[in-house]
């Protein structure tokens, strides 16, 4: 029997490399989102869950992000977060006007756009899709808004005049192309964020009313404009009239207007108006706040 070797018994036995797992591919990255959809609410529970149920049925849902800044309501808006799980909800401890709410959402947006709307709209399903297509292609818009229309489908009150006077005209509905227009009202309006961080934010010294006519303005101001897409449609329920607390922030956020873009004296001027009008018309509800000053938050225009 031949007699093994030292160095032959004491040389290691040779094991077989396992081979390493093949990588596994990684998963894509989500899709970027398309647009940011902020809608403002108070105290319209039925209008809100009939605007986000439009919303919800958006084509391409999942490349929103969509966003309820709720004004502090008491009537279950704010409890409609279990019934839209998919919707981010901002509360409100009250109600603190238009102008904050909107800045909150366009805040909380994650998209390039973001598109304002009242809990009083119904938007169709191609609507957000077809107004970011067009800021998509007309690099020179700071905004789009559809064409408001009623419930029988007929185009809504929409444009106004600055400065603002408080009254609306319907748009033409004629063609398909995008068409310039100097004041669409914020019913429903799609914004490049990029333009409201140039400005900072939309001025907070208007209340309820004044901030779509301040946006309006500071888009002229920077030399672009808001397209109007007249093929694009949103449902504007509206309201038939306001309280005397609203009205009264219209005439105080008209003077904050009028001070800004034409001078302190047409802001004086309209400020004066706003407390000698309702007394002269002894509108003694709208003078217990125009007097003050008093926004509809409660604080000083």
């Amino acid at each position: 029997m031949p007699i093994r070797s030292t160095r032959e018994k004491e040389s290691p036995t040779k094991t077989l490399a396992r081979p390493e797992p093949a990588p596994q591919p990684a998963e894509p990255p989500p899709p970027p989102l398309r647009a940011s959809v902020a809608v403002v609410s108070f105290n319209r529970v039925e209008r809100l869950r009939r605007c986000l149920r439009s919303v919800e049925a958006s084509e391409q849902r999942e490349l929103l992000q969509v966003i309820v800044v709720d004004n502090g309501s008491w009537d279950g808006s704010a409890q409609l977060d279990s019934e839209f799980p998919n919707v981010q909800f901002i509360k409100l401890p009250k109600n603190f006007g238009l102008t904050k709410a909107m800045n909150l959402g366009w805040r909380a947006a994650d998209a390039p756009y973001v598109f304002f709307l009242h809990e009083d709209t119904e938007v169709e399903p191609s609507s957000t899709r077809r107004l970011a297509d067009v800021l998509d292609a007309h690099a020179d818009a700071a905004g789009v808004c559809p064409l408001l229309v009623d419930e029988a489908g007929n185009p809504a009150p929409q444009l106004g005049s600055l400065p603002p006077d408080g009254s609306w005209r319907p748009a033409e509905a004629a063609g398909t192309e995008p068409v310039a227009v100097e004041y669409p009202r914020g019913a429903a309006l799609m914004m490049r964020v990029f333009v409201i961080k140039a400005i900072r934010q939309i001025d907070e010294r208007y209340g309820q009313f004044g901030s779509d006519a301040d946006l309006a303005a500071q888009v002229r101001r920077g030399s672009k404009k808001i397209l109007l897409a007249p093929d694009v449609r949103v449902r504007h329920h509206g309201q038939d009239g306001y309280t005397t607390e609203e009205q009264a922030d219209f005439l105080l956020g008209r003077a904050v207007y009028l001070g800004k873009y034409h001078g302190f004296g047409a802001g004086l001027k309209a400020r004066l108006g706003a407390i000698l009008g309702p007394l002269a018309r002894l509108k003694l509800g709208q003078l217990k706040y125009t007097l003050p000053g008093q926004k509809i938050d409660g604080t000083k225009a």
